[in-house]
């Protein structure tokens, strides 16, 4: 995901070793891309609403988590006329149908079940880079 001068990738998710899982998967694809991460939607919205943090490229959601769940952040993200434009792919252990329909039902770019194995995890991480390496974003 090499894009725009490098933006950063905010990745929102509570578990400490998905996002090592992450963070390991881009390193391992040589995404150089700065990681900002939060542990919940709250954090997350704090972080994209400080005006001293860069604009992310894109959001990796977890859907489950503590304070504010990955719903409740895309409900809010959604309707915000200056964040509604940062690609979100959610990135979760649910497969429920409620979850991807109201994930959509919110705009997500994308929504991708976390593997369990490391090897098919980072073929996941390729091909949300590949996809968004190419993708035409709006300038802002």
């Amino acid at each position: 995901m090499h894009l725009d001068n490098l933006s950063p990738i905010l990745i929102v998710d509570d578990d400490k070793v998905d996002t090592m899982t992450i963070k390991r998967a881009l390193k391992e694809l040589n995404v150089r891309n700065p990681l900002a991460f939060a542990g919940n939607g709250e954090e997350a919205l704090a972080y994209l609403r400080d005006e001293n943090n860069r604009k992310p490229c894109i959001v990796l959601l977890d859907l489950n988590m503590p304070k504010m769940n990955g719903i409740e952040f895309l409900k809010i993200v959604k309707n915000d006329e200056y964040l509604k434009r940062i690609p979100v792919v959610v990135l979760t252990t649910s497969q429920e149908e409620q979850d991807k329909l109201e994930s959509f039902n919110f705009g997500v770019a994308g929504y991708m079940v976390k593997p369990v194995d490391y090897i098919q995890f980072v073929e996941v991480m390729r091909t949300i880079s590949m996809y968004w390496t190419i993708s035409e974003l709006p300038y802002e």
